[in-house]
């Protein structure tokens, strides 16, 4: 760590110790590169000028015209981040105040039908790796980056043993589910380990797989914009909640630390309750 009088600019230097910090942290890896990508972005911004309240002020603002504030407030928590991390937490500038959306927008709610209509666009175009694939997030919740326990062994047992992020958690795999992982593995000749993976047995890169599912957009009949692998494990937060109503036990099976994070899973775009009040025949003229 620098000392707090000598650290007047942020330079690549400063970036590569702190990448050395998180990695002794054990942070994901694809939140180290995250926190990298928008310190570089600062240190463009800053162009070679000292690191200040006053410029990190301005510098928020810039973000404020060209990012929506749920991005500001990312970036913002990865220079915080470093800040803390240097001795200069005086600099930690405030996030903007968001107020939670009640409602989804109508044009990033995936369907139910929407998802049916992907599996299937999949199963025409021959891809057996990507329907059961999409089936397997949707049936389980579970993130792109845990495809990877996804394994024989917990299709054989039902259950995938998960450890991202430093959390461990139990993925239950529906048994209908199980016996479709068997069958493909043993058709693709898998012994062990990953079901999906690449010939060489390495875990599925994840732009390959958003990039498979946006090319079934057209033929699913599915708007681009509702179609990326996250949007799965939102739609298995809504259809369980729609059926438990029990935040508290979702939360679990999601890996979720906090409740309010599980609430944003379960936002729909408000078309049942647009619904429900058009039942209630209070209008009387």
């Amino acid at each position: 760590m620098r000392n707090k009088q000598q650290q007047t600019t942020l330079t690549a230097w400063d970036l590569t110790q702190f990448k050395a910090f998180l990695r002794e942290q054990e942070r994901a890896e694809q939140t180290i590169e995250k926190y990298l990508h928008d310190l570089r972005a600062l240190m463009v911004f800053l162009n070679g000028e000292s690191l200040t309240k006053a410029a990190l002020i301005s510098w928020k603002e810039n973000l404020q015209e060209n990012y929506a504030a749920a991005s500001v407030n990312a970036m913002l928590a990865a220079v915080n981040s470093y800040l803390s991390y240097s001795g200069r937490g005086e600099l930690r500038v405030k996030p903007l105040r968001m107020q939670r959306d009640l409602f989804c927008r109508v044009e990033k709610e995936l369907t139910r039908d929407e998802y049916v209509r992907l599996v299937q666009a999949a199963g025409q175009r021959g891809n057996e790796r990507l329907a059961l694939l999409l089936q397997t997030i949707c049936a389980t919740g579970i993130r792109v980056s845990e495809l990877q326990f996804i394994t024989l062994e917990a299709a054989r047992s039902g259950r995938a043993e998960v450890n991202c992020k430093g959390k461990r958690r139990t993925v239950f795999l529906p048994e209908k589910l199980r016996r479709m992982l068997l069958r493909f593995a043993k058709g693709r000749g898998i012994g062990s380990g990953a079901v999906f993976c690449t010939r060489c047995g390495k875990p599925l890169d994840r732009s390959n797989i958003w990039r498979d599912m946006k090319a079934l957009c057209e033929s699913a009949g599915v708007q681009p914009g509702k179609v990326f692998p996250h949007n799965l494990r939102h739609l298995f937060a809504r259809t369980y909640y729609a059926v438990e109503k029990d935040l508290s036990r979702l939360a679990d099976l999601l890996g979720h630390t906090s409740i309010s994070t599980t609430r944003i899973y379960t936002v729909e775009s408000g078309g049942t309750h647009a619904r429900q009040i058009e039942r209630m025949g209070l209008l009387v003229t």
